[in-house]
């Protein structure tokens, strides 16, 4: 019997710190999706753990994985 191959999505992260001095990690692409960590590779890991529990009730509820999301450039 042949595996079922996982498809692999690849979202943006932003990371920026907290009052508390932990590192806020949230997925724009999934509404709500946010996780924390005392540092940034502890936060990165927390949010890999969010999107996947996000992604599984967003899917439970059909709902559409992720939202629109784009990358524009403003001149500052």
């Amino acid at each position: 019997m042949a595996k079922k191959r996982k498809e692999v999505l690849k979202l943006l992260v932003t990371l920026e710190l907290g009052e508390d001095g932990y590192i806020i990690a949230e997925c724009p692409a999934i509404p709500g999706c946010m996780s924390q960590g005392r540092t940034r590779e502890e936060a990165l890991v927390n949010i890999k753990d969010a999107i996947l529990a996000c992604l599984e009730v967003r899917k439970q509820r059909g709902i559409p994985l992720t939202v629109e999301t784009h990358e524009v450039e403003v001149a500052v």
